[in-house]
């Protein structure tokens, strides 16, 4: 089955966002999916674009973005890594598929892939509007951070997406450094395992991907550091987390988003696989299939569909 995609242009508050709409082909209006890919990664041939593919041929229609300053959104600096500022293009892209005449406003989900799954996290506890949230590999920390009983930690993230200037609370710039690099002594880079080489060399380097192998990162004095694990037992929608056995990138302890998982209200869906932080992102790999489909059906059976 062929599925048709759209180049696609969304306002937001920092400039035009930019990626691909992949229309589900329904004849009233349906769901739709917010995606975003991971650290640095883009929308065009990085293989969120296939996950998109197959939300679509569910009957999910799926909107791809290219978050502010990356690939072809617009959006300066260019390569910042500012996950505040990221939470606000998934706003924003829920804003548009919210007011497209083929979506269902009622049924709309997010989805991220390893830094952004965090971000979608935040999101789907923050946004009323989020009617299910699928994750993979999210990177919701190395350890566990200290428990929100009161619920301050989170009302003070969500403030701070919300409402805060963040181009005022930017502290520090890291970097620039590589996204990745095949030698840690001579050229560090911020993703070290050699696994992240390999994945982002080997897809991020095809011809059109408008992937860069370089970022920095903005440190935030906000109240409240980006965390998902305080917002998790407010997501009150469905919720799909894809974990990684033996996750061997920093940040993204397997064992920490199981934790994290089970401070999430039901309904729930845990998927274990094999394969490391980035089996499920190889097309030939067993994890990639395993991982979309358990996505796909997630996604039909709480938002509907074909």
């Amino acid at each position: 089955m062929s599925i048709e995609r759209r180049p696609i242009e969304v306002p937001s508050s920092a400039g035009t966002l930019r990626g691909w709409w992949f229309p589900a082909d329904l004849s009233s209006p349906g769901p739709a999916i917010v995606m975003i890919h991971g650290f640095s990664a883009t929308s065009t041939g990085m293989i969120a674009d296939r996950y998109a593919e197959a939300f679509a041929s569910t009957g999910i229609s799926a909107l791809l973005l290219d978050p502010g300053g990356f690939g072809r959104s617009d959006g300066e600096p260019r390569q910042q890594i500012n996950p505040w500022k990221q939470g606000r293009d998934f706003l924003a892209g829920i804003s548009f598929v919210a007011a497209s005449p083929d979506v269902d406003a009622s049924r709309i989900a997010v989805w991220g892939d390893s830094m952004s799954g965090r971000i979608a996290l935040v999101v789907a506890a923050v946004d009323d509007r989020v009617a299910a949230v699928a994750v993979q590999v999210p990177a919701c920390g190395d350890s566990l951070t200290e428990p929100d009983s009161s619920g301050a930690r989170f009302a003070a993230i969500r403030d701070t997406l919300l409402h805060a200037d963040l181009e005022a609370l930017i502290g520090a710039v890291e970097g620039p450094l590589p996204v990745v690099s095949p030698d840690q002594l001579s050229m560090p880079s911020m993703l070290k395992p050699i696994t992240a080489y390999r994945w982002f060399i080997s897809y991020g380097a095809r011809y059109g991907t408008g992937w860069v192998n370089q970022a920095t990162r903005a440190v935030l004095d906000t109240p409240e550091p980006f965390d998902a694990q305080p917002c998790m037992r407010y997501i009150d929608v469905p919720l799909l987390m894809v974990v990684a056995e033996h996750d061997e990138m920093p940040g993204a302890n397997a064992d920490v988003a199981r934790a994290a998982y089970e401070l999430a209200p039901d309904p729930k869906v845990l998927v274990e696989i094999d394969g490391g932080h980035f089996g499920l992102l190889y097309e030939e790999e067993p994890a990639f299939e395993m991982s979309i489909n358990a996505q796909a059906d997630f996604l039909r059976r709480h938002l509907g569909g074909a």
